[in-house]
């Protein structure tokens, strides 16, 4: 479906449909000149926030018989969880699923830029100059990549917190990033992935279901030109310092 997209070859209401184009029942879709039936979506599509612990990987099967986050979903009839991007072994926090293939694709697409916040713990702590050094961007093996936004959260120790926000889910690429100026780290936790956040109250291992008034105006900020987090309230998303 993609490809044909990508070629020009599907129109929605006269007009070519680009990628994460949202089709409504009254739409007229057609495929090269050809009218297709559309069945309604949004009302079908779900969306689950899961907090993932670290040790768990993000796949359906495993060869080595790790744990996989799948087998803590409920089950569903007639569709299948789709995970929203993916977070490696030993990262923890916001995992998103939904049921809806199209939303999948928007909120994971580079073209949409959606946000990720992260709370990570680093070896050490940054100077000021490798603080601009990740926020005007580093290369990376496969590209130039940067933080959009860097804060200190201080620390104890040798232990030091870091709030940032990266507009790209590329594999690895906090840790990379922060690898790229001489720090480990040696925590990752997932906060945010555009406007959820995680719920404090949801301790590790355990999943909630967005209302379906919620995943409506998900998926209208995501028709939205440019998306932009909105401004915290009240509590802060998970302290990872206080989630044990």
């Amino acid at each position: 479906m993609e490809t044909w997209i990508e070629a020009g070859r599907v129109t929605v209401n006269g007009k070519l449909a680009g990628i994460g184009t949202r089709v409504m029942p009254d739409d007229r879709l057609q495929v090269d000149g050809r009218a297709v039936r559309v069945e309604s979506t949004a009302q079908a599509a779900r969306v689950l926030i899961y907090h993932k612990p670290e040790g768990e990987i993000v796949t359906r099967d495993d060869p080595q018989g790790r744990e996989t986050v799948f087998t803590r979903l409920p089950r569903l009839r007639g569709s299948r969880w789709l995970s929203i991007g993916r977070l490696d072994v030993s990262t923890s926090g916001l995992l998103l699923f939904t049921t809806s293939g199209a939303l999948a694709n928007s909120m994971m697409h580079p073209r949409f830029a959606v946000e990720r916040e992260y709370a990570a713990r680093v070896f050490g702590k940054l100077s000021a100059e490798q603080m601009a050094q990740l926020l005007e961007g580093i290369a990376l093996e496969d590209g130039m990549a940067r933080c959009d936004k860097l804060e200190d959260e201080g620390g104890e120790g040798s232990n030091h917190w870091y709030r940032l926000i990266v507009s790209e889910g590329r594999n690895r690429v906090v840790r990379r990033l922060f690898e790229a100026v001489g720090f480990t780290v040696s925590r990752l936790m997932r906060v945010r992935f555009g406007v959820i956040q995680l719920p404090p109250r949801l301790k590790r291992g355990q999943h909630e279901e967005l209302p379906p008034d919620q995943v409506r105006r998900l998926m209208d900020w995501l028709e939205k030109p440019a998306q932009s987090a909105p401004q915290p309230r009240g509590r802060r998303a998970a302290n990872p310092r206080a989630s044990g």
